[in-house]
């Protein structure tokens, strides 16, 4: 049973890094955006963050470093894809390659750096809880502030204003500025805010998931956010949950080559993808679902002169 505890708890922690950027796509593309460059602002990130801990030794201001690079790289991309009107999918690639080359020259001298002993963390008395404290309730905060990001999402799109003003952007933005509503400002605020958040999940996985620096290291998990924010169409809760189900997909091949099942390695390592592809292919089959829950302008250049 301790080895179904620790794989809960490998999939909260694994999930939470798809968990976080996912989110932050969501609000992107609530507002209309579609930003392709998560892989690339995450891998930045986890750099910028790896490197403000082995300087400085703590992690919250590595946090909000790698926040910082995802903030500053997503305003470059929104500077040209609201501004100046380039096509959000070949900017979104552009960006995508440019984090992985950056961050691969930044990081050469770090490859081989270590961070402090990595602090240990536990909900009072439930962490002692058998079986249910290790596997809930002895995570990093930022697995909890995940779901509580997630809840208030939720609260926030649907149930304020301001959240109701950010999806009629994404809905209809000609609408939205005809009302007086600043369509591309608000734009901007949510892509800076999604790459904050993807900037987070980066920096969470080189400091936390992973403690260490690898050129790539994100290995493609800035893309199973992209897909997740489809699967999830477009909720937060359901994006949430699609997170951890990846997670758990994630850390289902170190279980089972724990238990010695003998699958071959390389099977095991694309499942995550492989999974994510059955998604989108299944979902891809009742295109009028998607249709009603996909913002109305998604991926669409607006003009306030027209």
């Amino acid at each position: 049973m301790d080895s179904y505890a620790l794989l809960v708890a490998a999939t909260l922690s694994a999930g939470t890094v798809l968990a976080l950027a996912s989110l932050g796509l969501l609000v992107n593309e609530k507002a209309g955006i579609v930003n392709l460059g998560a892989e690339g602002m995450m891998l930045c990130a986890a750099i910028a963050g790896f490197a403000t801990v082995v300087h400085t030794g703590n992690d919250w201001l590595g946090f909000a470093a790698g926040m910082a690079a995802g903030a500053v790289l997503a305003a470059a991309f929104g500077a040209l894809t609201i501004w100046l009107n380039t096509n959000q999918y070949a900017t979104g690639l552009a960006l995508s390659l440019f984090g992985a080359g950056f961050s691969a020259f930044v990081g050469i001298g770090y490859v081989q750096e270590k961070l402090p002993p990595r602090p240990q963390f536990s909900v009072p008395v439930l962490g002692d809880t058998p079986l249910l404290g290790p596997a809930l309730f002895q995570q990093h905060p930022l697995v909890y502030f995940a779901i509580a990001l997630a809840a208030w999402l939720i609260w926030f799109l649907y149930r304020s204003r301001a959240g109701l003003v950010l999806r009629s952007v994404g809905e209809s933005p000609s609408s939205a500025h005809a009302l007086g509503y600043p369509v591309r400002w608000i734009r901007l605020a949510a892509v800076i805010a999604g790459g904050a958040l993807c900037g987070l999940a980066g920096a969470y996985l080189s400091v936390i998931y992973t403690p260490l620096w690898i050129e790539g290291m994100v290995a493609g998990k800035g893309w199973i956010a992209l897909a997740l924010t489809t699967f999830g169409t477009w909720r937060p809760a359901r994006v949430l949950l699609g997170a951890y189900l990846f997670g758990g997909v994630t850390m289902l091949q170190f279980h089972l080559q724990g238990t010695g099942i003998d699958v071959p390695s390389q099977f095991l390592t694309m499942l995550p993808y492989l999974a994510t592809i059955l998604v989108l292919a299944l979902i891809s089959r009742n295109p009028a679902w998607i249709r009603v829950n996909m913002p109305a302008s998604l991926g669409k250049p607006f003009y306030p002169g027209s």
